[in-house]
């Protein structure tokens, strides 16, 4: 008998993940062994009576990079550093003494004394600044830490937070900024979202998450649903009637994905409840150990929709989800701007700032004009917008004309009704370009040379490749990159994405803007780039085409 002397291949292990659940828990990257070493949400009680009394110079770099952000503090750039020096500098020589502050404003609704308090604030501890952002916080600048528990004293005072509004947590919960007095919503999901962050958002069960955690709660499709790691988008049962339909695993930045449906209905009762689950998965089966590949939407590409129910269910929930039909979307997209009837024969006024980007003092003056028009209260939206509520039908024109006065324009055009940009070099210390003066520019130019330009073609800028600022799904999306100048020196510019969207109306096919190879501009030419584009589409389309399917269509000489 033959003996076979060959050694036996010995069995690799796996290399582990980083999924609690697994028993993955070493080693840890450095973000990891920053949230193991202590919570971040202990930092607020530091900074209260440490930091706010001994200054910037007093801060631990462990807090200050990184669970300063748990409370919605992140330090802000130094002027002057050009983007080529964005990722060769240590953080130490890029970051200024000051913070970027978000506000949490879930579901996007401010009553008038939450108005005029963040005003407030923006005047008198951030320089006037103010920013609103796409995901209905409002953002502040040039704030100290020394005057941060007065801000946090002031803030909470009238029902704001800025808790977990940065950070490895459940960020804030997007929401329609018409829940409630929508004529088209059949279930205002309010109490659900205050219900999650009544009982979450500050608690230690979720502030260890691998990543940050977005969230959409609305009846209607007006809020980015196919890009957050969960959603909940109404649908009707045709059985048990009006809930809502789960979405997981959405994210853009570097690696975009669009979220999946999980095939169930959810009662308006149970989102809470189905929302802790999924959350629940995610900290404990989620990448921790690169980070890069630790947003749920890995994990659910690599678990598929079929085992990511199975273990929500059997493990989380502990029973099955009704299986419900896909939702109706509306005939075309919803962003609101413009006067709209309300459900009870009130309207809504949306009006859009240029790039989201607006001061302490004019907040000021929108709190003074709506309550002049009878109103009590405005709303944020997830595209740097905001509308007023609950006006008289005699009062709308003068309230088009009120904000008008105060740079905000009820009835704008294609070009300042669809831009949007993130924060970019001003203030961020991971942007390579210019993206707020860059946009309000290339609005003004485009306004010039295309005011009654008849179709809707959305702009967003970003300052670097993280997607804040959606650039993956926008029919123009700019990502920020330093590029080569006419004079061949390095120059601001952008890659351009042409052809995104998401499925926000019917016939609308969700998918990542078309990238043409080679195809950059640099920032000084932008707006002539737009504008021959523009032009381009106006003059071969077909009828009923839209600015993505031409994209699709037509050659790239096109498109340059």
């Amino acid at each position: 008998m033959a003996v076979n002397s060959t050694p036996a291949t010995p069995v690799r292990r796996r290399r582990g993940e980083g999924q609690w659940a697994l028993g993955h828990r070493e080693p840890l990257n450095p973000n990891e062994r920053n949230k193991k070493d202590d919570d971040p949400l202990n930092v607020r009680a530091r900074i209260e009576n440490i930091y706010a009394k001994g200054g910037f110079a007093s801060i631990d770099p462990a807090d200050l990079r990184g669970r300063f952000r748990w409370w919605g503090l992140y330090t802000q750039r130094k002027a002057g550093i050009d983007g080529g020096r964005t990722a060769v500098l240590e953080p130490h020589e890029l970051e200024d003494e000051y913070f970027m502050l978000r506000v949490r404003v879930d579901g996007g609704q401010l009553s008038l004394e939450q108005l005029r308090t963040i005003a407030e604030i923006s005047r008198r501890y951030a320089r006037d600044t103010a920013d609103i952002t796409d995901r209905q916080n409002i953002q502040l600048h040039w704030v100290r830490v020394e005057d941060m528990p007065e801000i946090w004293r002031q803030l909470e005072a009238v029902g704001l937070q800025t808790t977990e509004a940065c950070g490895d947590c459940p960020r804030v919960v997007l929401g329609s900024p018409v829940a409630g007095i929508a004529a088209d919503e059949k279930l205002d999901p309010t109490p659900a979202i205050d219900e999650i962050i009544n009982r979450y958002v500050g608690n230690k069960e979720f502030s260890n998450l691998p990543r940050k955690f977005k969230t959409s709660v609305s009846w209607l499709a007006d809020t980015p649903y196919e890009v957050n790691d969960i959603s909940f988008l109404g649908v009707d049962h045709p059985d048990h009637g009006p809930g809502f339909d789960l979405w997981v695993g959405g994210g853009l930045s570097t690696n975009p994905m669009l979220a999946k449906r999980l095939g169930v209905w959810v009662p308006l009762q149970e989102i809470p409840d189905v929302w802790a689950g999924v959350v629940g998965i995610f900290r404990d089966y989620g990448y921790r150990r690169l980070r890069h590949r630790a947003r749920l939407k890995f994990l659910l590409a690599d678990w598929g929709v079929e085992r990511f129910r199975e273990v929500l269910e059997k493990d989380y929930l502990g029973r099955a989800l009704l299986d419900g039909p896909a939702p109706q979307l509306p005939e075309k997209p919803v962003d609101h701007i413009g006067v709209h009837e309300q459900r009870d024969g009130r309207f809504y006024v949306g009006a859009a700032p240029v790039v989201g980007r607006v001061s302490g003092t004019q907040l000021a003056q929108l709190a003074d004009t709506v309550a002049a028009h009878g109103s009590n209260r405005i709303s944020l939206t997830p595209y740097q917008k905001l509308l007023v509520l609950d006006v008289a039908g005699d009062r709308v024109e003068s309230l088009v004309t009120a904000l008008r006065g105060i740079g905000l324009e009820a009835r704008p055009s294609t070009w300042r009704r669809s831009t949007m940009a993130c924060t970019g070099i001003e203030y961020c210390k991971l942007a390579i370009v210019e993206t707020k003066k860059r946009g309000e520019e290339l609005v003004a130019r485009l306004e010039e040379r295309l005011r009654d330009f008849d179709a809707d073609l959305s702009i967003h800028i970003n300052g670097c490749p993280n997607a804040c600022a959606r650039t993956q799904v926008a029919d123009i999306g700019l990502k920020g990159q330093l590029v080569v100048g006419p004079d061949g020196r390095q120059v601001e510019g952008f890659q351009v994405h042409l052809g995104g969207g998401l499925g926000m109306a019917q016939g609308q096919t969700a998918g990542f803007g078309r990238k043409v190879r080679g195809l950059k501009t640099t920032a000084q030419e932008l707006p002539d780039y737009v504008e021959r584009v523009a032009r381009h589409y106006l003059a071969g389309r077909t009828e009923g085409e839209t600015f993505a399917q031409w994209v699709i269509r037509v050659d790239e000489e096109e498109l340059r």
